[in-house]
């Protein structure tokens, strides 16, 4: 199993997805996140993390996942599979912001 590591230089695609969501929703949105992360994104290829996060105001989610490189990312994109759970969360959230990062620092206690 590989867990979810922050470190500068590791070279892997990091995609963070800021979904808003009605408060109301938040809760059907988190469910269908995490099954899609179970059912789908584990079993594919690169897949390498992911940790899905619920604002305490009801209003945002936010999906934090590590994709081994975002040529895997890409491919994901393109499964049928995979796109069906993101249609299903573009219906729920009343709108969402992915993006790809690299990790440029961290700190530690």
């Amino acid at each position: 199993m590989t867990w979810t590591t922050i470190e500068t230089g590791r070279g892997i695609a990091t995609l963070i997805n800021v979904f808003t969501v009605a408060p109301e929703r938040q809760a059907d949105l988190v469910a269908l996140l995490v099954r899609a992360t179970e059912e789908t994104m584990q079993g594919r290829a690169g897949f390498i993390s992911a940790n899905i996060h619920a604002a305490d105001d009801g209003r945002r989610v936010v999906n934090y996942a590590q994709w081994e490189s975002e040529a895997h990312f890409r491919a994901m994109l393109a499964d049928p599979v995979a796109q069906e759970h993101m249609t299903q969360a573009a219906e729920i959230a009343e709108s969402y912001d992915p993006r790809l990062f690299s990790v440029e620092s961290v700190h530690h206690v």
